[in-house]
């Protein structure tokens, strides 16, 4: 694969702690175990049962069986002070994987496709080294270990049940580790990060008949063709250039044989936007196209549309204490990517909307290894050498934040 990333001998550790860097195999350890054993959404039993295991094993004080299969942990240090609460996501994808390495997926058909295994592990880490100098903060850090990022969403649930509360977060960040970016970068911005979802399924019901005879039918499959096309007008025509969006149909079936006129077909899709405002206008919009197509060629219709997840909106403030501490941290020829954006969603947007946080990107791709397939690909893998560099940005973070 071939690529301009530097690599990892282009990458400067001094800045990650002596102490920190010792925990490197320990975290590596943890990510292949986790890695070995990737469970999907609300099924998280194992990998909660290695969490609360090493939670108890360093006495720090846990909740677990929130939203199911969730955990959160609360360490206090020694002086009074702010909370800040650190998110990692813990769930696995329907995805089979095709990496041949001694930490293969045990689970068939489920895999680590998108460094969550990483994410817990840098989590635990960051945990431990908290514990072990409660002196060097004020205040108190909450973990929130949260099953189900990848659907049907775990974060919603976790804060209804009230994880941030008792003790009330005053913040949150996060992270993700990055194939988009090399190892030794981070991407963190204010505003905007990731996009909102949104999704539908439609069914157009027009009139089957003979391939040879069309003037007796309602053709489903032309009336669908005219809808895909027209959906597109949405973004091109409706919506400000200014405001990234997306609108795509990802499925479309119909039809049973080559000369026969199907008379009904099914399509689905998404929509993707950065901004609030747009919340509530795609879902009206888009059935007023496929209505007015319908209606056009004498088809009807059933379409149901639903929110997923609203845009991840990082706090200026909590952005800026990311942005200076990775600037501290990570040293390399390419550093901070202060406009890092994707259409790519995440949950980690319900915490946001209800405290000030912070989610950034912490890059962990590295070609001269192999280690740069996308994310959701069957081999997908990367540096490990970002766990390491993960705790130390969160532990720094802390230091900042919480004196």
């Amino acid at each position: 694969m071939v690529s301009t990333f530097p690599t990892s001998h282009s990458v400067d550790l001094s800045q990650i702690r002596l102490s920190i860097r010792s925990l490197q195999p320990q975290l590596v350890e943890w990510r292949r175990h986790l890695h070995q054993r990737p469970e999907l959404g609300f099924k998280e039993q194992l990998t909660a049962q290695l969490i609360a295991q090493k939670l108890q094993e360093w006495g720090i004080e846990h909740q677990t069986g929130i939203a199911e299969t969730g955990i959160v942990a609360t360490i206090p240090s020694n002086r009074p002070g702010p909370v800040l609460a650190i998110r990692a996501d813990m769930d696995a994808l329907p995805v089979q994987e095709e990496n041949d390495v001694p930490y293969r997926s045990m689970h068939d058909g489920v895999m680590h496709a998108c460094g969550h295994d990483g994410h817990v592990a840098i989590a635990l880490g960051t945990a431990y080294y908290l514990s072990q100098h409660r002196d060097d903060f004020a205040g108190t850090v909450k973990f929130i270990f949260q099953p189900a990022e990848e659907g049907p969403g775990g974060a919603k649930p976790m804060v209804e049940a009230g994880v941030l509360k008792n003790p009330d977060v005053d913040a949150i960040i996060g992270l993700h580790l990055w194939n988009n970016l090399p190892l030794g970068t981070v991407g963190v911005r204010s505003g905007a990060l990731m996009a909102a979802v949104e999704c539908f399924n439609c069914t157009i019901l027009g009139k089957g008949g003979h391939g040879a005879m069309p003037h007796q039918t309602v053709d489903s499959v032309v009336v669908s063709a005219q809808i895909v096309n027209a959906l597109q007008t949405i973004v091109a025509r409706n919506v400000d250039p200014i405001d990234s969006a997306v609108v795509t149909v990802g499925e479309l079936h119909a039809g049973t044989a080559q000369n026969v006129i199907a008379g009904t077909a099914r399509m689905s899709g998404t929509v993707r936007y950065f901004n609030p405002k747009l919340e509530g206008y795609f879902g009206k919009r888009l059935e007023q196209v496929i209505a007015g197509v319908c209606q056009s060629q004498g088809a009807s219709y059933e379409l149901d549309y639903w929110h997923l997840y609203p845009p991840v909106i990082n706090d200026v403030k909590i952005a800026e204490l990311v942005r200076s501490v990775a600037s501290e941290v990570i040293e390399s020829p390419v550093g901070i990517v202060p406009e890092c954006q994707t259409m790519g969603g995440e949950d980690m947007a319900f915490f946001l909307q209800a405290v000030p946080g912070c989610y950034f990107f912490l890059g962990s791709a590295n070609p001269t290894k192999d280690l740069a397939y996308p994310h959701h690909h069957p081999r997908f893998d990367f540096d490990e050498t970002a766990l390491g560099m993960g705790v130390e940005i969160f532990v720094h973070c802390v230091e900042k934040f919480c004196r």
